[in-house]
């Protein structure tokens, strides 16, 4: 649109401009056809110097020179030629060429050749260029004022981005304000009060539920101490066992509700948490090792995540008698792959498997000490990073469980 504005601008100045010069030109050669001179067209030549700025010399009458190449883009040239034919009609000589702050052109009359020297700003848009940089200047501080506005308005937004995200990946966000423009400052209101809400829900769940353990627990032990009285008899030791897996059954479920929400985050070694976690595999009996690669200090909540790998390796260890562990620093993810030699989980069950209390008829889930919940918790807490845990076949055959958390 510049460049349209700005030809259009040059080439009607400067069309006008030549035309303004054509006419006083034309005025000074009648002047001197109609009207008698002196000896030496001094005062033709005082009234073009002083009433229209143009230098005239009258030459002898002699063939005009032959013209010269025209110029392609010269304006002044092509429209005052124009112009001259037009107006004056009689034979001429132009040069545009030579220097190029001057015009110089031969008009031939009868008895005489007039030469005029006009000044080149005289014929064209000679001031375009201030406008340029006034265009210029003004765009950029236009610009300028623009960019410090958006950035001051997209900066609360950029943050409440942040807060979200580290909120979602069950981090502490602190010294968050509402500011900004009117609907940046509704919307953190609104973040603000959603994580209020969430957290006073998590906190009465977690109330109740301590609630709900302390009296389970206090009717379990009564169950123990009563059995205790008893001999010992086939029954009895199958009571035992009932009873040793309802407690189990509640410490999973109470782990499952309670999540991790009031743990706080801290850099964690996770290098050392998976060899830590080897030790815990090979109790059951399986031949397990780990790898890590990258940066083993990550930002994690540390109890939830290693009880999260807990479960997942514990199922990996039950169900096949080789585990690895492969561990991966990114810039920006945290990725833990944990293969194992099992009887793997077929591809319609893989997301059954994250429901709670879920067990599928295979002999990989027939574990009679379990209680569902082990995968249903291990999703909870790295979901709870903002993660995502993905259920693959692995290349030794039975299960890989990919956990996948962003840093």
């Amino acid at each position: 649109m510049a460049f349209a504005f700005l030809e259009r601008h040059y080439d009607l100045v400067t069309r006008r401009l030549s035309e303004a010069v054509v006419r006083e030109i034309r005025a000074i050669v009648e002047v001197a056809e109609t009207y008698p001179q002196d000896a030496d067209f001094k005062q033709l030549r005082t009234l073009a110097s002083q009433a229209l700025n143009l230098t005239v010399s009258v030459l002898p009458k002699e063939p005009l020179p032959p013209p010269k190449p025209k110029p392609f883009f010269d304006l002044v040239d092509r429209y005052m030629s124009s112009q001259i034919a037009v107006t004056i009609k009689k034979p001429f000589w132009i040069d545009t060429i030579g220097n190029s702050r001057f015009v110089e052109i031969r008009i031939q009359l009868k008895n005489h050749t007039l030469k005029f020297i006009a000044r080149r700003s005289q014929a064209h848009a000679s001031n375009s260029h201030i406008f340029i940089v006034w265009m210029v200047a003004t765009s950029t501080v236009l610009v300028t004022i623009a960019i410090l506005f958006l950035r001051n308005q997209i900066r609360p937004v950029i943050e409440l981005a942040d807060a979200a995200e580290s909120y979602g990946k069950g981090r502490i966000v602190k010294e968050f304000r509402p500011h900004g423009a009117r609907e940046v400052r509704r919307a953190t209101l609104a973040f603000l009060d959603m994580r209020r809400r969430i957290e006073r829900h998590v906190e009465q769940r977690t109330t109740m539920l301590a609630g709900v353990s302390h009296d389970l627990r206090t009717i379990l032990t009564r169950f123990r101490l009563q059995l205790a009285l008893f001999d010992d008899s086939p029954e009895v030791a199958a009571l035992r066992r009932d009873v040793d897996e309802m407690s189990r059954m509640l410490e999973d479920y109470l782990s499952f509700s309670k999540g991790d929400k009031q743990e706080i985050p801290q850099m964690v070694d996770v290098s050392l948490l998976l060899e830590d976690l080897e030790v815990e595999a090979e109790v059951v009996g399986a031949d397990v090792s780990s790898k890590f690669e990258g940066d083993p200090l990550v930002m994690l909540k540390g109890q939830s995540f290693r009880r999260c790998l807990l479960n997942l390796i514990s199922n990996a260890a039950r169900h096949g008698k080789t585990v690895r562990m492969m561990g991966n620093r990114t810039p920006d993810w945290l990725v833990v792959t944990i293969d194992d030699d099992g009887p793997g989980i077929s591809p319609e069950e893989r997301e059954n498997v994250f429901r709670p209390f879920y067990r599928i008829d295979s002999s990989r889930n027939q574990d009679s000490s379990g209680s569902g919940l082990g995968l249903s918790i291990a999703r909870d807490v790295v979901r709870g990073h903002g993660g995502e845990i993905f259920l693959r076949e692995s290349p030794m055959g039975g299960l890989r469980v990919r956990v996948r958390i962003p840093i």
